[in-house]
């Protein structure tokens, strides 16, 4: 009882620290520290079945985001300062031995606490996540042209709430396999606060990690979804993560984006085998 009063404060005190800034922590059980890092719009709770299902002890600490998952907006820009934070709470918690588990835009943020934090960091998995978004969707474009004020920003910023509806069902139909998850989907894009959907978009639209991953040497695990075929998701992997050398690429049949409701089981597979000989 004495233990469970005492990891309630530890999860109390996170919260509450972190409950004006850009992330909010859930920590949970005990050994070495695993961060998991959900994806756009999603909640960290999107990683409680893995958790459960990992082998072995470990200390989770599980992230969500400013702006979604009923958590305060923070303006513009976005996605950095969630990335300084994040930086932050591994130094204050004094986080070694660490494995840092993000997918989608959490691979992003993974990555970039991997370049920054070193020795820090002894284990990636990046959940189909590629450092830059803008080359796959419109190559050749420069980051200096996205801007917040941007005909196709005001629209969203302006669609009605039943418009947003339609197109968040019509994205998370592309995301999934499985048909009882897309309205969970599509209704985290709807809870979320407009501006920091539509700016925070803007924000990974610029991003371009690739030259960090230069400065990664631990050995990373990515995996991805065969979507739309498998032999166009191996090609774009293999481009993107051309600059990481210690790395393993391995990709889910029958899966779209999120790996976790189409392929569940060989998600957690994957992570523990990983987990397993990272220990060795």
């Amino acid at each position: 009882m004495k233990k469970i009063v005492i990891l309630l404060s530890a999860l109390l005190i996170v919260q509450f620290a972190f409950s004006q800034a850009p992330i909010q922590v859930e920590k949970s059980g005990e050994g070495n520290p695993i961060l998991f890092l959900p994806g756009f719009t999603t909640p960290g709770s999107v990683w409680n079945e893995t958790i459960e299902h990992l082998n072995g002890t470990f200390e989770s600490h599980t992230v969500s985001y400013a702006g979604f998952n009923g958590l305060a907006s923070i303006g513009t820009p976005w996605y950095a300062p969630i990335k300084d934070h994040l930086i932050a709470y591994v130094k204050e918690e004094e986080l070694t031995n660490l494995t840092v588990v993000g997918h989608s835009m959490g691979g992003n943020l993974a990555t970039d606490l991997a370049a920054a934090l070193g020795d820090n960091v002894t284990g990636l998995i990046l959940v189909d996540a590629i450092p830059c978004m803008r080359e796959l969707m419109m190559p050749g474009v420069p980051a200096s042209t996205l801007q917040y004020d941007s005909p196709y920003n005001n629209q969203m910023l302006g669609m009605s709430d039943d418009a947003f509806k339609n197109t968040a069902l019509m994205m998370a139909r592309n995301m999934t396999n499985q048909e009882d998850k897309v309205e969970m989907i599509a209704g985290w894009s709807m809870e979320a606060d407009r501006k920091t959907y539509v700016y925070g978009y803007t924000d990974l639209l610029k991003l371009d990690l690739r030259p960090a991953l230069e400065n990664i040497q631990t050995h990373t695990l990515i995996l991805g979804a065969t979507f739309p075929t498998r032999e166009m998701s191996q090609q774009t992997f293999e481009k993107q993560y051309e600059n990481l050398s210690n790395k393993t690429i391995s990709l889910a049949d029958n899966s779209k984006h999120f790996i976790m409701f189409d392929q569940p089981e060989w998600l957690y597979s994957q992570i523990n085998n990983y987990l397993a000989k990272n220990a060795q």
